[in-house]
């Protein structure tokens, strides 16, 4: 399995995604020190911005770009880190990207006050202008992904997860969150109700594609290429389903 050349991606939409990482970047600044010094070092370790990017090309695709679609990237984009620090705060990881996490560095109290700013950042980007379309929109997502992270926690612990449930589990853990990006991106450039479907359709089978081909990578995946920890997820019940879904599925 080869990596995704991001270029090929991003270049529709290359001068549009350097505006929104000036954007974003503006957003995340505070009076406070120790949460400006913690929102520097989340600006450091720079992902993929997966998510901002296909915002903005789901807005593309139906027309030109608006500020509202820079709104829309950085609300889901801060709902995204959001919710890496609270994860690695229950995880008790150390490392994010090869950086130490932010809950190694500070400790867990901050971080997950952190996590809370990055995301009420989020939700007064979208009050402040009036984007309410949006709020009812990532208002559902973070239900999604909470109820997806509860359910599975619950049925680990069950020891009884079956195939439905695990694309439960993934479809609303992992694809609510890709769904909800295409769906803003699209509604920030149309009002077409039939466009903004398609599109939100398409982020949710994206999602489930991305997280099934993450879990197999867990088993068969190079740490050095795609650094992924070999065998991570199995050490977890909900990881040796997986694993035996797999091969008998």
């Amino acid at each position: 399995m080869n990596k995704i050349d991001l270029t090929k991606l991003q270049n529709p939409v290359k001068s549009e995604l350097a505006s929104f990482n000036i954007f974003f970047k503006e957003q995340l600044t505070s009076e406070k020190k120790i949460l400006d010094y913690a929102l520097r070092f989340i600006l450091s370790q720079k992902g993929k911005k997966i998510r901002p990017l296909l915002v903005l090309l789901s807005a593309k695709v139906n027309g030109k770009l608006q500020d509202r679609t820079y709104r829309g990237a950085s609300l889901v984009e801060l709902l995204h880190t959001a919710t890496l620090v609270h994860d690695d705060v229950v995880d008790e990881a150390e490392k994010r990207r090869g950086f130490p996490s932010l809950n190694k560095i500070w400790g867990n109290k901050i971080s997950v006050l952190v996590g809370d700013f990055l995301l009420s950042k989020g939700l007064l980007i979208a009050v402040e202008n009036d984007d309410y379309d949006f709020l009812k929109t990532i208002t559902n997502t973070v239900k999604r992904m909470s109820e997806g992270e509860l359910l599975q926690i619950y049925k680990a612990k069950k020891l009884d997860i079956e195939e439905e449930t695990y694309f439960k589990i993934i479809s609303d853990k992992t694809a609510s969150l890709l769904s909800t990006c295409c769906e803003i991106g699209a509604c920030s450039t149309t009002t077409d109700v039939e466009k903004i479907t398609a599109l939100k359709n398409y982020g949710e089978y994206l999602g489930i594609a991305f997280q099934i081909k993450d879990d197999i990578l867990d088993f068969v995946g190079k740490t050095k290429i795609f650094g992924k920890i070999q065998g991570g997820d199995i050490k977890s019940i909900y990881g040796l389903f997986i694993f035996f879904s797999f091969l008998f599925f």
